[in-house]
């Protein structure tokens, strides 16, 4: 084993201009593949981070439901209707829409998600809406999202030090009261927290009874399967029930497959694989063109044709071990000036971490299995002329 890594590593470093275009574009590939993976965990992570932040077992939606940035609306009697149901602790009404919100600096406008329900007890997990909750129950008084693009304002940092911050919301002038952190998706880029009787005074189009989402709190010992089974019997068909776990798998389905975006991210990771395989089998054809002779003396000193197959695919795990290094730092860097510059929650994990080595590997792997068919031609015969 020593032998052939010692072997196999002599190989690689003997042409080191051939050696640094191999780790450049496996490099290339890396990061190519890290960025694309990233990106699209990051649009799943972002587009399930509402629902991960709402304090419910199930959720009652419009059976048209889809995406929470176009959530229909459905009769809000439908959440009274529920709550009869054993194993129902409580019920309570979220409102969602999408604002237009100008920037008090720049008179700029751009569109953001809007929760709103009723302020008398939170239906979020973030601690900074309990402590504004008094707030909230005042007419046009607002949360906003710290974590939202810069784009709609230095809001936080205002906020922070002390100044009024106020500006319009749907045309409707409204002021901030204090900040919580969700963090921007590919959905909307800011979000804000209001009270419903806000909602309806900023959207004058919307109607009390008519809500987005219906909160569902189950008794302790109580069977959410159980439970959806006998609202699905009970309640209209205008509605479906699930949990909030679903719902929130729900929205990543959309991402996965109704929305090109997911579609994209996927082909750009096949696209580096590709890229990648291509450079690597190039580097390895070439070398081992250049050792042929080589090859074929180690065959006449009778050493068998497995032996050199696995320089080969000792060469392959160097490059990729090698390529992945620089390329997994370059991506860290570039995950960090993403998330800085974006507030997405692009995060290089372990399990990313080791699932792109393992297919750099097996890119590497691929090449050098196309490349060893040339080995064939490694005949003995050839040292004697």
């Amino acid at each position: 084993m020593i032998l052939l890594l010692t072997f196999a590593l002599l190989q690689i470093v003997r042409n080191k201009t051939r050696l640094l275009v191999a780790l450049a574009g496996i490099g290339f590939a890396v990061i190519l593949i890290f960025l694309q993976l990233g990106f699209m965990n990051a649009l799943y992570e972002a587009a399930m981070a509402p629902h991960k932040s709402i304090k419910a077992d199930l959720v009652l939606l419009n059976t048209q439901s889809k995406v929470l940035f176009a959530l229909e609306s459905f009769p809000r009697e439908r959440i009274y209707q529920a709550q009869r149901v054993k194993g129902v602790k409580s019920v309570a009404s979220l409102y969602v829409g999408l604002g237009q919100w100008k920037n008090p600096d720049n008179h700029t406008k751009r569109s953001l998600l809007v929760y709103a329900f009723d302020p008398a007890q939170s239906v979020f997990k973030f601690p900074e809406i309990v402590n504004n909750l008094n707030d909230l129950k005042m007419t046009n008084r607002i949360l906003f999202d710290k974590l939202s693009r810069r784009e709609f304002g230095a809001i936080a940092k205002n906020f922070n030090q002390g100044y009024q911050v106020g500006t319009e919301l749907e045309g409707v002038r409204v002021e901030v009261a204090g900040l919580f952190s969700l963090g921007a998706s590919f959905a909307a880029d800011g979000n804000v927290i209001t009270s419903d009787s806000t909602f309806l005074h900023i959207f004058k189009g919307r109607s009390i009874n008519k809500i987005n989402v219906g909160l569902i709190t189950l008794e302790p010992n109580a069977n959410p399967q159980a439970v959806i089974k006998t609202l699905t019997k009970i309640l209209p068909n205008d509605v479906k029930a699930m949990t909030l776990e679903d719902f929130a798998l729900s929205e990543k389905h959309y991402w996965e497959t109704s929305a090109a975006i997911g579609f994209i991210f996927g082909l750009g990771v096949i696209m580096g694989f590709m890229v990648g395989a291509i450079i690597v089998y190039q580097i390895l054809y070439a070398d081992v063109s250049d050792h042929l002779a080589e090859y074929a003396t180690l065959k006449a000193m009778g050493y068998p044709h497995s032996f050199l197959l696995n320089v080969v695919f000792q060469e392959s795990l160097i490059l990729a071990v090698l390529g992945y290094i620089p390329g997994f730092l370059i991506s860290e860097l570039m995950y960090d000036l993403t998330r800085r510059d974006t507030n997405l929650p692009v995060f290089m994990t372990p399990s990313l971490a080791l699932f792109v080595l393992v297919l750099t590997i097996a890119m590497c792997f691929l090449a050098g299995t196309i490349a060893m068919r040339k080995l064939q031609s490694a005949d003995p015969a050839d040292i004697c002329f």
